[in-house]
Formats: structure tokens, sequence, C-alpha cells
């Protein structure tokens, strides 16, 4: 899956090079717990044109060592745009927290799916007319004094409960080429993931240099009208004094998103550890028992900002 990761504090993007090295292989896919399954599967079906192609429910004692949460039940239904896949996960024991209703895009825990959209006006009137939350005040288009980025379109806006999500319009020669390609289809598929970050040279240490994920672009971005996308006064993704994700977040809160990385070998992943920033909320690696699960081995942990990365082993 061709998932950039994009640090939000210069939007720095990363994605798997292919190196026969490096640790991650590719971005399986980007999940998110959710208070309620059918009703979170109604919304990205109806909404955004996801197919749901599977819907499982596990429990016991290997699933509790993966998520770090003790007796957990959960059901877990993955849903396709496109070559992109995203997994919904609901705690039916014990359910978690809910969003809180201050937090904002420069906060730590911020992170959110870029569905890329053939045309950005109708896709904001179909989401207007599912009477979606908006976070940005409307669809921006990013100037032409941001080279990198002028023409490109964009607008926030939250699921059923409160995850933020984008719609991002890429113009010709803007974005990966596949965007380009002509189909009758509104929404496409995944573009990137991005999360909120305290210091992009750490992140980059992280992400680039340990994992071995490569830079493929970067832009400094500002002005009103990333102001209204981001729906922060002054906003300059180059922010400073963010706060940080809450230290106790466990993945059955609703903020708890997590990337999953495949990984040719759990055991050096998490060994790579050693040293970094990054911890370890597993407290092992966990070997899954039920073969309709999309992997057999895999471990759960957080960065330095405290972003969810599921490593798995197929």
């Amino acid at each position: 899956m061709r998932v950039l990761i994009s640090l939000m504090m210069m939007t720095l993007l990363l994605w798997t090079s292919g190196a026969s090295a490096q640790l991650v292989k590719s971005v399986e896919s980007i999940g998110m717990t959710v208070l309620d399954m059918d009703r979170s599967v109604e919304f990205f079906s109806k909404v955004l044109s996801f197919e749901k192609i599977s819907d499982i429910e596990v429990h016991g004692s290997e699933y509790e060592k993966l998520q770090g949460v003790f007796g957990l039940r959960m059901r877990v239904a993955r849903m396709k745009l496109g070559d992109e896949m995203i997994e919904l996960t609901q705690y039916l024991a014990p359910e978690g927290r809910p969003i809180p209703a201050d937090w904002h895009s420069n906060d730590h825990s911020f992170q959110h799916i870029a569905i890329v959209v053939s045309d950005m006006d109708k896709a904001y009137q179909q989401l207007r007319a599912h009477k979606v939350r908006h976070a940005s005040t409307g669809p921006q288009t990013i100037p032409a004094n941001n080279k990198a980025a002028a023409g490109i379109r964009a607008f926030y806006f939250k699921d059923t409960d409160g995850h933020n999500l984008e719609i991002i319009y890429f113009p010709p020669g803007k974005g990966d080429p596949r965007w380009q390609r002509k189909d009758d289809k509104l929404f496409l598929g995944i573009d990137h993931t991005a999360i909120a970050v305290s210091s992009t040279q750490n992140s980059l240490k992280f992400y680039r240099d340990l994992l071995g994920m490569r830079l493929a672009g970067e832009s400094m971005n500002s002005g009103t009208e990333q102001e209204h996308l981001n729906n922060v006064a002054g906003a300059r993704l180059h922010i400073s004094g963010l706060r940080a994700a809450p230290k106790d977040t466990r993945a059955n809160d609703l903020w708890h998103w997590q990337t999953t990385l495949s990984t040719a070998n759990t055991n050096a992943a998490a060994q790579s550890f050693n040293g970094s920033r990054a911890r370890m909320i597993s407290p092992g690696i966990a070997q899954i028992p039920d073969k309709t699960f999309p992997f057999t081995k895999g471990f759960l942990a957080r960065d330095s900002d405290g972003h969810g990365l599921l490593f798995i082993e197929k």
C-alpha cells in the first residue's frame, strides 16, 4: 500500500523505499478505534465509498498482548478504497475514553488520513449532504507562492467519533501520478496519513534513519488558507508549543490511531527500539492464533510523540 506518512511540523512526507535493508517494508493500513462499528462502517461506506472486506471478532491473551489492553474483546473491520486500507476496531470490552472536545490539529495527538478526490466541489457537497462536522471552515486552495503545493485543494472534517479526516484534490502535475488517472469515481484512495510532531529532526531520525523510510518531499505551509484549513489562527506548519498526547493513552481510547507497518522480522523491529525514543506497548511479540486475522505476529509501539505503530509480520 503506497500511503505516505506526513510529519506535520514542516509537512515532510516519508514512504517506504523498497530497499532490501530497510526495517519497514510497507504501510499496511491505517487504523482507528471507534465506539460503534456499525455506525462507522455505514459512515465510511455511504459517505466516502469505502468497501468493507472483512469483519471479525477476537479475544484472548495474545490479542491482549498485542494491544496492551487486559480483558479485551474487539471487533475489527477492514475497509478498502482504491488500493488502500483502513482498519476500524471497536472494543466491546473494555470501552475506552472519548476524544476530548478541545483537541486541535496542533496537538501531538493529532493524526488524520487524506482521501484523494477527483472533484473537490462535488466531494464537499457530498459531505455537506451527509451533514459531516467541519474541522476546516471550507475547502482551501494552496496559493501559487507555495510552489511545492500550489493549486492543491483540501478540506478537514470529522467522522462520527470525532476523528479528523481530510479530502484532498491534486491538480495536474501535483501529487502521485496515479491520482491523475482518468476515473469516474469521486473518492479515489488514501494519499497519506499525517501526524503532528514536536521535532521534525527527532521524527526523521526514527522514521527515516531507524525504520528506513525515504523522504519523499517537504514544504513549509502558512498563510490564511492554512489557518482556515487547520482552523488554528496563525497556523504555520513549523509549530512550537504543542500539547503532548496523554502518556496513559490506551488502544481502546477513541483518540487512538495506529499505523500498521509490515516488517520481515518483528523480533528485529522490537530490538531496534533499544536506545530510541520510541517505546513498546505490547509486553512482547504476540503470536496470533486466528488464521482469518491479517497477520501472524505483531506488537504495538508508540513513537516519541505517542503515535501508535503496529508492527506486523505476515
